[in-house]
């Protein structure tokens, strides 16, 4: 190839790198009242190094402070100002964070993008101080300007769980469904799955059971690990007649999500004595068991049902086992109380009592949050704190002796 014909070539190559460096400059810098601003400026400063610095290790008050600094080396600094907001509205100040990014939305020339995340921003603050309107408002502006925003689906599909409003989660949840990867999908079916077991429950206290059915048994489907839904299920079944039915959903229960059996255990005990056969209840228990020996509640079930039949020598036993397990549940202290007291407090079971809740500190059954750490004294499907779903396991202490041989 001769100069003359790569000439061209060349100055379109020229061209293209004038275009980049062009492009980068005004990536950079921009014209403000005559004179050209670095955009990086405030970005740069060691201000807003520190402040993220103070926000990663929580320090939020030396975090705004920093923050602050920066805003004020360049006012036109968007992101800045809606982190200080943010900032803001975690500290609790959240009037000072709606006031910040209020004053951003005035501003003129705001891409679409940028409109949408303030307002994102906005709505957050809205949802903080409990302004629940105005926070529905400013997300569904935010799907407006960018209907595939999963941020503003997310937050406003929690809106509604708040607000009870299942069917409208539901369908916002769909929408996720549609737009994230297969990689969400497991989560997406697990969330799904309450949601449906939620309608089913409006269904059920409305008075329509068939609806009621179909939702619960739709919750299954998608997740097989719905635990509620199993006893939703059974109450329903039974509530229409169907003994076999319900049996059949609080047994399922047990088999998919062993650690959640008492809350079958419970209900097939009452079953099985309606029908006279309370020994089936005590080989379905024992079976249970036999299985798990680790497991700490269900022979409490059996130990109460014992002794409620009068066997408090066996019921005894079981208890014991029980507070092997968990010396600490004071639901397994308060079971063996009773049964001492059938058995006219005799001497020896009572030392054996003893020595096996010596250095035990009672608590009422807690659990805890997997995700916030809030503590509840009962099981919750969703974290009132946090609004997770099926985040809560039980928390359990090791007994004394098992602790001390550990270290």
């Amino acid at each position: 190839m001769d100069l003359d014909s790569s000439l061209p070539l060349i100055a379109a190559l020229i061209a293209l790198l004038l275009g980049l460096a062009i492009g980068k400059a005004w990536e950079r810098y921009k014209l403000r009242d005559g004179r050209w601003i670095d955009r990086r400026k405030a970005r740069d400063s060691q201000h807003y190094v520190l402040g993220l610095n103070f926000l990663v290790s929580n320090q939020i008050d030396l975090a705004i402070e920093e923050l602050s600094r920066a805003a004020r080396v360049d006012a036109d600094a968007l992101e800045i100002h809606m982190i200080l907001g943010n900032v803001y509205r975690e500290r609790g100040q959240v009037s000072r964070a709606i006031q910040v990014h209020q004053a951003l939305l005035q501003r003129p020339k705001l891409t679409r993008l940028e409109h949408s995340y303030v307002l994102l921003c906005l709505g957050l603050d809205y949802k903080r101080g409990g302004f629940v309107d105005r926070a529905l408002d400013a997300f569904k502006e935010v799907l407006r300007l960018s209907p595939d925003n999963q941020y503003a689906l997310l937050y406003l599909e929690k809106l509604h769980e708040e607000q009870h409003q299942w069917g409208e989660a539901y369908r916002i949840r769909r929408q996720l469904v549609d737009l994230s990867g297969p990689d969400t999908q497991p989560r997406n079916q697990a969330i799904l799955a309450f949601l449906e077991n939620a309608l089913g429950s409006d269904a059920m206290k409305a008075g329509d059971m068939t609806a009621a059915a179909r939702h619960f048994e739709s919750a299954i489907s998608l997740d097989a690990s719905t635990t509620p839904a199993y006893v939703n299920l059974g109450e329903v079944r039974l509530l229409a007649g169907d003994t076999a039915g319900a049996m059949a959903a609080w047994n399922q229960l047990i088999d998919v999500a062993p650690e959640r059996a008492h809350l079958a255990l419970q209900r097939l005990e009452k079953l099985y004595d309606r029908e006279g056969a309370p020994k089936k209840f005590e080989e379905r228990c024992r079976h249970f068991i036999a299985s798990r020996p680790q497991d700490w509640r269900g022979r409490l079930s059996l130990g109460m049902h014992l002794a409620q039949r009068g066997d408090p020598h066996t019921a005894f036993g079981l208890l014991i086992e029980a507070l092997e397990q968990n010396p600490h549940g004071l639901t397994v202290h308060q079971a063996v109380w009773t049964v001492l007291l059938q058995l006219d407090l005799d001497r020896s079971l009572v030392q054996r009592y003893i020595e096996s809740a010596r250095g035990a500190v009672f608590f009422l059954d807690p659990h805890v949050c997997l995700k916030c750490h809030y503590r509840s004294t009962e099981l919750l499907w969703q974290c009132p704190h946090c609004h997770e779903w099926n985040s809560f396991v039980e928390e359990r202490i090791a007994a004394a002796r098992q602790a001390s041989a550990e270290m």
